[in-house]
């Protein structure tokens, strides 16, 4: 018997828990910038570590008497590399230097996140609840299309003039936001206005959680059961990939967080090719939070390879299936060290 799972009758969110859950997961609750273990053959990680620490050092916690005085700008800095290379553990790093520091005022969400709290709560809605933010750290910025490139314009328009700063990653230099994915030349207005608000820092690097490695596949039927006998079954979720697609497209994606926070640890059977691609992003969306959330997981079905068609993998989302991939792969490592009890 297996804990009963809350796909089918997920909790309600108001706009207010939605922006409370805006902080370092589970995975990157415990890293620090003297935690981060920059590659030594890539300077530009350590490189990046001591921006981002001098980044934090210059913002002043908020304060009173402000009257007659204009906020300064807010500033923003850009964090551009692969996957695997430390940016998000620096963007959490960030978080918590700034939280320390005594900035009130700070939050942290992927880009996919932000846009999803905007249209759950509105444009004007969402600027008036992070005007009084002082930084925004903001993890795999990406312009997917037209529509993320227009909101993000505006959201950033309307916060940073007031004093919010912005730390952003991404996979893609922000002048070359959007390209690939949509006419970004229609929109070049639009990505250029993003791209000046930010200074850019490159973090060049391997993915680490490829170093030395083969992506793994899912686990076979004795895998499977070792690892259920070391879990508690009153706690496990245990959901078909099929169950799971047609339960998220239900859901909100800002609530996919709010939705695992009920879940100790999750099985998914039978992972299987996904041949709609509104589907497949979804499920792209929950792997992420699955995996920044640190649960355990196991997998069974088809090899990752199949999951996402070759079609996908290589078009105007490839960065998104690339990512989710690479996480599937190190969730699945983490479940064959659980079986081997490390």
């Amino acid at each position: 018997m297996t804990a009963p799972h809350p796909f089918e009758h997920p909790p309600e969110s108001s706009p207010q828990e939605l922006v409370e859950h805006l902080r370092p997961s589970a995975r990157f609750q415990n890293v620090r910038f003297d935690t981060f273990q920059p590659n030594p053959e890539f300077p530009s990680q350590e490189e990046a570590r001591t921006e981002l620490q001098h980044f934090v050092d210059s913002l002043q916690p908020s304060s009173g008497f402000r009257l007659f005085r204009r906020k300064p700008e807010g500033r923003g800095v850009y964090l551009d590399g692969g996957f695997g290379v430390g940016k998000t553990h620096l963007l959490a790093s960030t978080y918590h230097a700034a939280v320390q520091e005594g900035v009130r005022g700070v939050a942290l969400m992927s880009f996919q996140d932000l846009m999803y709290l905007i249209g759950a709560l509105g444009m004007k809605r969402a600027v008036e609840i992070f005007k009084g933010y002082s930084l925004l750290l903001i993890d795999e910025f990406e312009l997917d299309d037209p529509g993320n490139t227009h909101m993000a314009n505006t959201f950033l328009g309307q916060l940073m003039p007031g004093g919010t700063s912005v730390v952003a990653t991404s996979n893609t230099e922000p002048g070359a936001l959007g390209q690939g994915r949509f006419n970004a030349q229609d929109f070049q207005r639009q990505i250029q206005a993003i791209a000046s608000r930010f200074e850019t820092r490159r973090v060049d690097g391997p993915d680490y959680r490829h170093r030395g490695t083969v992506p793994e596949e899912p686990l076979t039927r004795e895998e499977y059961a070792a690892w259920m006998s070391r879990q508690d079954p009153m706690t496990t979720v245990v959901v078909t990939h099929r169950d799971l697609n047609r339960h998220l497209l239900d859901i909100h994606p800002s609530r996919f967080a709010r939705l695992l926070e009920s879940v100790e640890a999750l099985v998914i059977e039978d992972l299987m090719p996904m041949p709609d691609q509104n589907v497949a992003l979804r499920f792209v969306h929950f792997v992420d939070k699955l995996y920044d959330m640190g649960l355990p997981a196991a997998l069974t079905g088809v090899n990752l390879g199949q999951v996402f068609s070759e079609t996908y993998r290589h078009g105007a989302y490839a960065k998104k299936y690339s990512r989710a991939l690479s996480r599937l792969s190190e969730l699945l490592r983490e479940a064959r060290a659980d079986i081997r009890g490390r």
